[in-house]
């Protein structure tokens, strides 16, 4: 289990890089095109500041973005209480709590770290756990706290956000700009340039896409790991993901940029959703506990 947080940590330099050798692979493509090498350090240092930006700013933006609404403990007890007790078996702070008016049962993490966390539950969650089914779902999202998912979230979040928007300003500017590169070639060349320019612009947000699910996925299971072994009732979490499969819809408001911090998939169900899945099959995640049950 440390291990893993440890390698988590490790993990974390590894995934900024991808990230920024994508960044500056599309800054540089772009510079090519313009033959301007001013632009790739130009949105390789836009990127950057974005990046910080996001670092600091983005639990407030996913927190707005799935219209979350902070409560205390009179609001809801049963709910609060939980995740205050979780925290202190835990050693950890108590996160700020949040509801999500939204029948789709899910939940999710986030903030940069133990000291700047917050958790939040949808109303349908609330509709249909247990205490054990909650408090297992709960302690797994103190888990993302607890083995720093939550910074890692945070930052491929606002990477995923800024490799979208600089993708769609360069698939632009070749698509409508890209002749003014070099008025001496001829037409051919010219197609040749913005063909390589758009295949590029199309991919770099796909890649993106499968990075954020491999990272997701083994950060789920470590998550599930680390819930199991917080209330050694691992039988209490493989329930509620039972029941999140069973009664499974897509959540109101999200977005593909945030659905890896959710303990299910938010999105509607298809091949290309399954595909880019930023979730291991819940199937999966309740064998692997009913495997590993005897060690918790």
């Amino acid at each position: 289990m440390y291990s893993a947080i440890a390698q988590n940590k490790r993990n974390t330099i590894f995934i900024i890089a991808i990230f920024l050798i994508i960044i500056g692979g599309l800054g540089a493509l772009a510079a090519w095109v313009y033959q301007s090498w001013s632009i790739a350090v130009v949105v390789f240092v836009i990127a950057a500041a974005y990046a910080t930006f996001q670092y600091f700013m983005a639990a407030r933006e996913t927190l707005a973005l799935s219209g979350a609404q902070q409560i205390q403990k009179s609001d809801n007890p049963r709910f609060y209480r939980i995740v205050e007790n979780l925290a202190i078996t835990e050693g950890l702070p108590t996160p700020a709590v949040y509801i999500i008016n939204d029948p789709a049962p899910n939940a999710f993490a986030t903030g940069r770290d133990p000291q700047h966390a917050s958790v939040a539950a949808t109303t349908g969650l609330l509709d249909i756990m247990t205490d054990r089914e909650l408090e297992g779902v709960m302690a797994h999202e103190m888990g993302h706290v607890k083995n720093y998912d939550i910074r890692v979230s945070l930052i491929v979040f606002g990477l995923v956000v800024a490799i979208g928007i600089i993708s769609d300003i360069i698939f632009r500017m070749i698509a409508w700009g890209g002749r003014s590169r070099d008025n001496n070639l001829g037409g051919p060349a010219v197609l040749v340039v913005i063909a390589i320019g758009l295949i590029a612009a199309i991919l770099a947000p796909i890649t993106a896409a499968v990075v954020q699910a491999a990272v997701s996925r083994q950060r789920e299971y470590l998550a599930d790991a680390t819930s199991a072994m917080t209330t050694r009732d691992p039988e209490g979490l493989e329930s509620a993901l039972a029941k999140l499969e069973a009664n499974a819809r897509p959540v109101a408001r999200t977005n593909t940029s945030m659905s890896h911090l959710w303990i299910a998939d938010p999105n509607k169900p298809g091949v290309l959703a399954r595909m880019f899945s930023t979730h291991p099959p819940i199937a999966d995640r309740i064998a692997r506990l009913q495997s590993n049950a005897t060690k918790f």
